[in-house]
């Protein structure tokens, strides 16, 4: 057998171990990474399935995560990057997935324990923090192993004497598999038989929706100078979808509130733009939906949040002012029904009245589309996830003492463009 020279094999060797020297290790390079990006969601009962607080939590998922970088399906994020900043991003940069990948592909080095930062304070159970409220369900709902579950109702008295200012709210399910979403409604007490309607549709926005559950959506905090208002006497309703996946559970899910003891200078409202009318062929992998909707007074835009289901494709927001200008606020090339996240503006816009808001929705109903439950049939609108829907959520704030939002135009109810 021939052999290497022994200055080869030396050479060899002192590369390797420079290699290693240089390589990223966890203390230093890789639990900053974790620790910013990844530890809202992968710690103890929160939504990721495994933790990643510690080195011997971390190390057997190295491959994975090495992966989850580089296809970009972790963390999620799927906001054209070039289009605009969020204060919430959570994607990673490219030196950051590099960093991962060198760790990964030298062996998971776990590095001096010196180098490790502090872990983030976390209150348990709770991302805004310990609560200043609780509201539970006023009775547990068993899901079914099977079969299709219409929308469940629960009304919960909060017992506000006086108008109460919420900083933050948060709802956590019992049963996340089989939660589809949770949404929160205020019920002005004032109104004149003290009930809201269960579905908002036609010309009523969600102008009282304090929050929207969804995957990827757990809770909501308010900038220190913005709140939104519950009115002494109201109710909290919420809607609640579940869906079955083979097992029965028992569901009681809570809604944690933070409430601010003084008058904040803005006051929060949600607004949408939603299109009804869908009528999305069977087989076709680009159903372009179209709606829109008119600011009547001036206002700071916060975020944006699109909806949509099974079949959703892509979702984009134009917001066009009265001089004409127009701006793409966001582009979301590759929406996941998994994960349907809010996007908090890291510079907050000014809305003119008169300005418009245009959203356009795309939809893949053909075989091409994994999700798809069933691309042989014709789909409208409708409440279940086998149905589609069609909503651009926002909110913005408008100054504390300005009176209530004067109804918005009713949406488009025309055929889809």
């Amino acid at each position: 057998m021939k052999s290497f020279p022994i200055f080869v094999c030396s050479a060899m060797v002192f590369s390797s171990l420079a290699m290693a020297a240089k390589a990223p290790t966890y203390t230093k390079d890789v639990a900053p990474i974790l620790y910013n990006r990844c530890l809202e969601c992968h710690r103890p009962g929160e939504a990721g399935p495994m933790a990643f607080r510690t080195y011997q939590e971390t190390r057997p998922w190295a491959k994975a995560i090495k992966q989850a970088v580089m296809t970009h399906n972790m963390p999620p994020w799927y906001a054209d990057t070039t289009i605009d900043h969020f204060k919430n991003d959570r994607h990673l940069s490219a030196q950051e997935v590099a960093t991962i990948t060198q760790w990964v592909d030298a062996g998971a080095p776990e590095g001096k324990a010196s180098e490790l930062p502090k872990l983030p304070e976390f209150t348990e159970g709770w991302v805004i923090g310990k609560p200043d409220l609780v509201l539970t369900m006023p009775k547990e709902f068993k899901i079914p192993a099977s079969g299709v579950v219409q929308y469940q109702y629960f009304t919960i008295d909060p017992g506000f004497t006086e108008d109460a200012w919420i900083q933050a709210a948060e709802v956590r399910p019992s049963q996340r598999a089989q939660v589809h979403h949770i949404l929160v409604f205020a019920q002005d007490g004032s109104a004149p038989d003290g009930k809201r309607k269960r579905s908002p549709r036609g010309g009523e926005q969600f102008s009282d929706m304090l929050i929207g559950y969804a995957p990827g959506v757990p809770s909501l905090t308010w900038d220190a100078d913005t709140a939104f208002l519950v009115k002494a006497g109201s109710t909290f309703l919420l809607q609640v979808h579940y869906t079955t996946n083979g097992k029965e559970a028992i569901d009681k899910s809570v809604v944690g509130l933070k409430i601010r003891k003084d008058k904040p200078k803005y006051r929060a409202i949600c607004g949408s733009a939603t299109q009804f009318r869908l009528d999305i062929p069977p087989g076709e992998p680009n159903y372009e939906a179209k709606a829109a909707y008119t600011f009547r007074e001036d206002t700071t835009l916060l975020d944006l949040t699109p909806h949509m289901h099974l079949r959703g494709k892509a979702f984009k927001y134009v917001l066009t002012y009265p001089d004409g200008r127009s701006e793409v606020l966001l582009d979301v090339p590759h929406y996941d029904f998994n994960w349907q996240l809010a996007y908090v503006l890291a510079e907050p816009r000014t809305v003119p009245a008169g300005s418009r808001m245009d959203v356009t929705a795309w939809y893949d109903n053909s075989a091409n589309n994994k999700y798809n439950p069933d691309p042989t049939q014709t789909v409208h609108w409708g409440d279940q996830t086998f149905n589609e829907m069609m909503i651009g959520f926002f909110n913005y704030k408008i100054p504390v003492d300005r009176p209530d939002p004067p109804k918005a135009e009713r949406p488009t109810r025309g055929a889809a463009q």
